[in-house]
């Protein structure tokens, strides 16, 4: 709490002079006391833990067992199979992770080098790592503050500090201000200066008070080294899909073995079977789909300027319905900008863009007057110095008053620059064989020091009436949330001292300068609000310029909607919670606060993304369901903590990334219902054959072959469908619905009974053809052992085929496949000629003949099986037929 402490109080609380600063001896004390002064990080993870980690997943634990099983009664290829499985999941997953943690290591790289200290009485430059509590710093123009300091002395001193607070313009110290509010905000601390902001104007000195992980930097990284990261939806989906299917998988193997006991059948055959079913009712091939499925809409986002660096923040974004976004930079372009002028009783708008414009008489002394009173420049489209002047010096480019033909034209003799107290700044110029003073600043002040008024280009008095209007006008700026400067200028035959200049001055008139909204985001956020999507503004800045600017964009109605950070802290998080749907803007906000809004809307059981691109967002962006930084204006930290990186820095971009997510999503969510109505055929086949007292029809192999090959081809190429044009005309899906909700579910049961069942019929059909009928007595072992190949290369085939015929009905659950467009997806019909061609590859070649356990079909046989393999695709069909028809009614 220095900030509320004189500085006798804290120069005498660390034991030091401020003349002569600490001994070296004192200072290598306290650098062994307090460690160098240099944030600490997370050890990395290697590439082992990466991958280990990948295989923490129920999902990933049942195919270890199963590969486990296969491998101890002998059947090595399918475990080899299964293991390739595992392996091209965690490794797809590793690639996309290896760069993700790199937030801290971001913020150790902002620390600046190098700082001037005073010890022993000198002056020393030195490492800033070496900087300890209680050492005298020095601050000037241009120098990054090397740790946390209460201020013991300044002169016209200013800080940039929109990395940490959010305020596009610099801040003005005093060191001699002391606060009494315990609570008083970051960007209110004119006494303090930060760690890593920017001194941009005057000098100062300063006391260190904190250094490393003790400053308001060290805080932040304190929380990004937090571990916080929860399962997205998905990832809990997936989670819970794959403990169903394990213990459903144990479960078939328990009932197979009564079932077989009741029957009295050979036990260790009946265990061949349990673990052809156990392997049936698991889609091996499911976890590797869902992650290709995931990278390639990496891969298609990065096209429309968003970098995914986790693979699950793609499914995340498809249920956002809250974006938390910062003001500064994000939604406004970080930059101020004049944007009206009074002049002469006429007010007027200036466009953001052009040039050559035309200015009347007083206009143009106003914008000359504006132009010679900043220290500023702008060259090539770069500004350097106070973000207020640049824009002054942009404003005179635009009139063709350009900043250097004003400057040598009339130079500069003396001037008497900025300091807070006053609030102006003066130049005296030379003008037509004599000098003219410029003066800028507070309307307050300068129409105390102001005795007259230009006017339709005539000097006249100012009085009561004018300093009304000149109130009123800057009334109706600031209620815009523009920032108000005042200009006026005397006329002098010699040159006056600084504290001479600031008296009788003829009042020009006003600018108004805002930091303005980006062009595109007001689209953009009409957009996300017809998605269901509710936007909101996270900012360091003022309350009305917050809402002002949030009222222009659509984000916010009226004041009421918003809250600072003070008014933050006076309720409790339960009572805050509670009222959170009512705000849009939150203004005044540290960092803390920022992860105490994400929180909270996260407790009402809102997906919350947060945009954001300074150090202050990193906490708050880290514990967001997507965390969003800027790739252009964004800080390395930002980026580091972020789960997705714009590369535009356009909140647009935000939008089609959402569509993006939700289409992607809705893929997978074809993909899963797909592979488990396969998955569900093969269990119905193979369990209703022992339930029968029936041979069983497929075997382990075969079944290994069709998950993971023929049903893994139309998956993946389902992953990939074309997005659907209505997906933001809906709401964001509930990350609580199942993947089965909507009637996917019935679905999935209507095609696993309608494939398990044909498979079942080309089974019975391939005995039957080849002479074995089932609940025959009269027929031998050896015509079983006969027909048993040709049966069940039949059942094979079907279940293979129907399969891949199948996929196609699962590109929309509404919809035919007409009016989806039967080639629109050429990948889909790609992956079912191929699905086919390899079905007929295996049970044509020998090798793989035998090895499967097949033979070679008739052409009529192919004719039957291909009739069976159409029927659970057109039912389907017929299905979507009759309930788009109910529907209607």
């Amino acid at each position: 709490m220095w900030f509320m402490k004189s500085n006798d109080e804290v120069l005498q609380g660390f034991g030091v002079d401020k003349k002569t600063g600490l001994s070296d001896a004192e200072a290598k004390k306290r650098l062994e006391q307090y460690g160098l002064n240099k944030l600490k990080g997370k050890p990395k993870k290697s590439i082992l833990s990466l991958f280990l980690s990948q295989l923490k997943d129920m999902l990933i634990y049942v195919l270890i067992a199963a590969a486990v099983i296969t491998m101890a009664i002998g059947e090595y290829t399918d475990s080899v199979i299964i293991l390739l499985v595992i392996f091209l999941n965690a490794t797809i997953g590793v690639i996309q992770e290896y760069k993700a943690e790199k937030a801290v290591e971001a913020l150790q790289k902002m620390t600046t080098p190098k700082a001037i200290v005073r010890r022993d009485g000198k002056e020393l430059e030195i490492n800033s790592e070496e900087v300890v509590p209680g050492d005298i710093v020095l601050l000037d123009a241009g120098r990054y503050v090397p740790a946390d300091l209460r201020l013991i002395e300044s002169a016209n001193l200013q800080i940039e500090e929109s990395a940490l607070t959010g305020e596009s313009v610099p801040s003005s110290k005093n060191a001699g201000t002391v606060f009494e509010d315990p609570k008083t905000p970051i960007g209110d601390k004119a006494n303090m200066a930060f760690l890593s902001t920017l001194t941009t104007y005057g000098r100062g000195e300063g006391i260190v008070v904190a250094t490393a992980m003790d400053t308001e930097i060290g805080k932040i990284a304190t929380i990004l080294e937090e571990d916080s990261s929860e399962m997205t939806p998905l990832q809990k989906r997936l989670d819970e899909l794959g403990r169903i299917l394990g213990y459903l998988a144990i479960g078939i193997c328990l009932v197979i073995f009564i079932i077989a006991f009741i029957q009295k059948r050979d036990l260790f055959d009946m265990f061949l079977t349990a673990i052809s079913l156990a392997v049936a009712a698991i889609p091996e091939g499911l976890a590797a789909i869902v992650a290709i499925v995931l990278a390639l809409g990496v891969t298609r986002m990065s096209k429309i300027n968003a970098i995914v660096k986790k693979l699950p923040a793609v499914e995340t974004l498809g249920s956002v319905n809250i974006i938390c976004s910062d003001k500064t930079g994000t939604l406004t372009q970080n930059k101020m900008t004049v944007v009206a002028t009074y002049t002469s009783g006429k007010l007027k708008d200036i466009p953001q863009a052009g040039e050559n414009m035309e200015a009347s008489p007083e206009e143009a002394e106003l914008i000359k007057s504006l132009v010679l009173c900043s220290d500023a420049t702008y060259v090539n489209g770069q500004g350097t110095g106070d973000p207020t002047e640049i824009a002054l010096i942009i404003l005179g480019n635009k009139f063709g008053l350009p900043r250097n033909e004003l400057h040598q034209k009339y130079q500069r003799v003396s001037e008497n620059p900025f300091d807070s107290d006053r609030k102006l700044m003066s130049t005296l110029n030379t003008q037509d064989g004599r000098y003219r003073i410029h003066t800028k600043g507070a309307i307050d002040n300068i129409l105390k020091i102001s005795s007259s008024a230009l006017v339709n280009g005539q000097v006249v008095p100012l009085t009561d009436a004018l300093r009304a209007e000149y109130h009123k006008i800057t009334e109706e700026m600031s209620d815009n949330a523009l920032r108000v400067l005042g200009v006026a200028y005397k006329d002098t035959d010699q040159v006056l001292e600084p504290g001479e200049m600031e008296k009788e001055l003829t009042i020009l008139g006003l600018v108004g300068m805002i930091d303005p909204p980006r062009l595109e985001v007001k689209s953009s956020i009409q957009e996300a609000k017809t998605a269901g999507i509710t936007p909101i503004m996270i900012t360091g800045d003022h309350k009305n310029t917050a809402v002002a600017i949030a009222k222009e964009l659509g984000i916010a109605d009226s004041l009421s909607q918003s809250i600072t950070g003070a008014e933050i802290d006076e309720i409790s998080e339960d009572a805050f919670a509670d009222h959170i749907d009512q705000y849009r803007v939150f203004a005044r906000v540290s960092p803390e606060h920022k992860v105490k809004i994400v929180r909270a809307f996260k407790s009402k059981g809102n997906i919350v993304s947060m945009t954001g691109d300074g150090v202050n967002d990193a906490p708050s962006l880290k514990y967001s369901d997507i965390g969003v930084a800027m790739g252009i204006t964004g800080t390395d930290v930002a980026k580091g903590a972020s789960d997705m990186i714009l590369t535009d820095d356009n909140f647009t971009t935000i939008v089609h990334a959402i569509e993006e997510g939700r289409n992607i999503y809705n893929n997978i969510k074809k993909s899963v219902v797909f592979l488990l109505s396969c998955n569900l055929g093969e269990v119905i086949t193979i369990f209703l054959s022992i339930l029968f007292h029936w041979p069983v029809p497929l075997i382990a192999t075969q079944i290994l072959w069709v998950n993971l090959i023929t049903d893994s081809l139309p998956a993946i190429a389902l992953g990939v469908d074309p997005g659907d044009k209505d997906v933001m005309k809906q709401k964001p899906r509930n990350p609580k619905e199942s993947f089965f909700a909507h009637g996917a579910g019935l679905r999935a049961v209507i095609g696993g009974v309608l494939i398990g069942l044909f498979t079942l019929l080309a089974f019975y059909y391939g005995l039957s053809h080849h002479g074995y009928q089932l609940g025959s007595r009269m027929l031998s072992d050896e015509a079983l052992e006969v027909a048993l190949p040709y049966a069940r290369t039949m059942s094979f085939v079907v279940l293979a085929v129907s399969q891949l015929f199948y996929s196609l009905s699962m590109r929309n659950f509404d919809k035919s496949i007409f009016r989806v467009g039967l080639f629109s997806n050429l990948y889909l019909i790609g992956a079912i000629v191929a699905g086919i061609l390899l079905q007929l590859v295996v049970i044509t070649i020998p090798v793989l003949a035998d090895a499967f356990g097949v033979h070679n079909l008739s052409l009529s046989e192919w004719g039957v099986a291909l009739g069976f393999a159409l029927i659970p695709l057109l039912v389907n069909e017929v299905i979507k037929l009759f309930s788009r028809s109910f529907g209607k009614k």
